[in-house]
């Protein structure tokens, strides 16, 4: 009866060491993927400029560029004049604050100029997803503030 018992533990040692291996091999191999950033989302996700379609504002076009800073066109979907001052726009990204260094006026239903926020930080190459906050100021209205999302990459 003895004997009978020990091989029962055997068996069920045999098993689990066999698929212990298995399962650490595998949490090893994942391991390694992530550490060399193959499973990196950051370098999955879409290039995209996102603000709130309640603001008024809409981010027409954008781009990054290493050395010079980020570059934006906004379009004013409201029926009167939108102004933004200097420091109106922040993209905030990793341990940078880039701000405009101009003001910028932007029609009623028209699109703004290219607008460089570069001001403050220095923007290296490769991905940036960040938040950009936009404060501005409708013709005769109340100053106003939305906060939007920006993935780009920077060239």
């Amino acid at each position: 009866m003895i004997k009978r018992g020990k091989k029962k533990a055997q068996a069920a040692m045999e098993f689990l060491m066999t698929y212990g291996w298995a399962i650490l091999v595998v949490l090893i191999a994942i391991g390694a993927l992530a550490y060399f950033g193959v499973l990196s989302p950051e370098k999955l996700l879409p290039e995209k400029c996102v603000i709130p379609t309640g603001s008024g504002l809409f981010c027409a076009d954008f781009a990054a560029e290493a050395g010079v800073g980020i570059k934006l066109k906004l379009k004013n979907m409201l029926s009167e004049k939108v102004d933004i001052a200097v420091g109106g726009i922040n993209v905030t990204y990793d341990t940078n604050t880039c701000t405009n260094a101009a003001a910028v006026t932007i029609d009623p239903d028209g699109t703004s100029g290219i607008i460089t926020i570069g001001e403050g930080c220095t923007v290296a190459k490769g991905k940036i997803k960040g938040d950009i906050t936009i404060k501005f100021t409708p013709e005769g209205g109340i100053p106003k503030s939305t906060i939007g999302t920006l993935v780009t990459t920077a060239a």
